[in-house]
């Protein structure tokens, strides 16, 4: 399945997909807010029902002050949860301790500099059992970025 969908990836991205370090993502040429929104659309389009958003750029930017930080790490940044009963269900028929893994997380990201790209992306869990999950996440990020 990876292959089908680098196959497809080309329009509206600055660079081809990268799986580094447990962690597939995507650069993509477009403002944040509207990279936001295609996830939400990829997910929900799907059938899938977001749990929760996690606005970790300005809770980060919040409490900086208050840690004593004075880097801005993030423009924005923004974590979505959300699961499949289908998927998780095979997962953890397969083995229970694929609990861990649910729910699954998207997120999307720009850096605080300057004409940084924004990011969408996922933690990838390198379970042979987790294969379905995978794939499904890496579909949402493609179709987030345009790919799709």
């Amino acid at each position: 399945m990876r292959q089908l969908i680098w196959a497809t990836l080309g329009a509206g991205l600055l660079a081809a997909p990268v799986l580094a370090d447990g962690f597939f993502t995507i650069e993509v040429a477009a403002e944040f807010e509207d990279v936001a929104l295609d996830v939400e659309d990829a997910i929900t389009n799907r059938g899938l029902v977001i749990d929760s958003v996690s606005h970790v750029g300005p809770m980060l930017a919040r409490t900086g002050a208050d840690l004593g930080a004075e880097a801005e790490l993030f423009a924005d940044a923004r974590i979505y949860s959300f699961c499949s009963a289908t998927l998780s269900r095979e997962a953890m028929e397969a083995d229970l301790r694929n609990l861990q893994y649910c729910p699954y997380n998207v997120y999307v990201y720009q850096a605080a500099e300057e004409g940084a790209p924004v990011i969408v992306g996922y933690r990838e869990a390198n379970v042979p059992s987790m294969r379905n999950v995978n794939g499904l996440l890496q579909q949402i990020v493609a179709a987030a970025a345009g790919s799709n």
